[in-house]
């Protein structure tokens, strides 16, 4: 579960990137986060995990009030999320396996149980036969698979993605999307952050809506309303 009560930021200098944002997204839901460049879509993705802190308001996770949360406890606030990029921050001096397994190893599992752990990942995003290409020999389509077995390989209740089609093609685009699927099906809580308002429409989840930092529409919300 994660929920937004009257979340505002403001950046030093004044800029406001959210703005009383609140809403709630219950277990095992698929939500899209949408809004022009510049709306607050990142700030509030860098919330969730704590990388940000807002400036009013709380952010629960699962319950956890992560606003105020010791930086200690931050490893174990984000053993439960999985997060993805846009640009997918693999490591290209390392493997494909290697680069799923790493964040496995700073979380504490033995190398045999990360191995396992990142095969069965990578088994999953149809990546497994390519465990020990350089990420450089890889099309952009498979990269954000591997960016997606390193985000699920702890198995986390949350998965958030940032932008995970951008510079796909329509059909790569719409295998990164099933996946996401399939996950919600297996009761992962899935939040996207997706410019591409086709491929939303098409699908007709819940859509978060942001603009100049306000929630300005909250279709599908479980009562409908709009914040």
């Amino acid at each position: 579960m994660i929920s937004f009560s009257g979340v505002s930021k403001r950046y030093p200098g004044g800029q406001d990137a959210l703005r009383g944002v609140t809403f709630t997204i219950g277990d095992g839901e698929l939500v899209f986060l949408t809004g022009h460049s510049g709306a607050g879509k990142s700030t509030l993705f860098r919330l969730i995990p704590a990388i940000e802190r807002p400036s009013a308001g709380s952010v629960l996770v699962n319950g956890q009030n992560v606003s105020a949360i010791k930086r200690t406890a931050l490893p174990y606030l984000r053993r439960n999320l999985g997060l993805i990029f846009q640009d997918q921050k693999l490591l290209y001096d390392r493997s494909v396996i290697d680069n799923v397994m790493l964040p496995l190893a700073f979380s504490g599992y033995a190398p045999r149980e990360a191995a396992r752990r990142a095969r069965a990942a990578l088994d999953k995003v149809g990546m497994l036969a390519r465990e020990k290409a350089n990420p450089v020999q890889l099309s952009g389509g498979e990269q954000q698979r591997v960016a997606i077995a390193r985000a699920v390989a702890n198995r986390p209740a949350i998965l958030l993605a940032d932008e995970p089609t951008a510079n796909l093609d329509a059909e790569s685009a719409a295998a990164i999307v099933a996946l996401f699927l399939d996950f919600q099906q297996v009761g992962v809580t899935v939040l996207i952050a997706s410019h591409d308002a086709a491929l939303v429409e098409r699908l007709g989840r819940r859509v978060l809506r942001l603009e100049q930092g306000r929630l300005a529409a909250d279709s599908g919300a479980p009562d409908g309303a709009t914040q």
